[in-house]
């Protein structure tokens, strides 16, 4: 039996903003029907504990931004394991948000939350 092993290319970018405090990760699950670029701003659905793309509008609890995606995940056909980030701080200029929010919501959401935005 061979085990199968991936790589990924590692792409600098500007979506962390520092290093202090460093990121804080965590898994979880995407829900079903997205394609998502790293940094897109989540939710989590409140009756199934998933993340999916935090709307403004949304009535689920995805409403709410819970965390930012680690890497792109192509959920469109099923649920995928990914990480988030939990906490850390991060450019918010480097963010994929939901049209939903506007620019002066988009620096507020994360308050309360170890989550920063600059």
């Amino acid at each position: 039996m061979t085990a199968e092993s991936s790589t990924t290319t590692y792409s600098p970018d500007n979506l962390i903003a520092g290093d202090n405090p460093a990121p804080a990760t965590d898994t979880g699950t995407l829900i079903t029907g997205q394609n998502l670029a790293r940094g897109a701003v989540l939710g989590r659905i409140t009756a199934s504990g998933k993340f999916t793309k935090a709307v403004d509008t949304a009535v689920d609890g995805s409403d709410i931004p819970v965390a930012i995606l680690v890497e792109a995940i192509d959920a469109t056909a099923a649920d995928k394991s990914c990480q988030v980030y939990v906490g850390g701080v991060f450019n918010n200029s480097e963010l994929t948000w939901d049209a939903s929010y506007t620019a002066t919501e988009q620096l507020s959401e994360f308050d309360g939350t170890p989550i920063i935005t600059r």
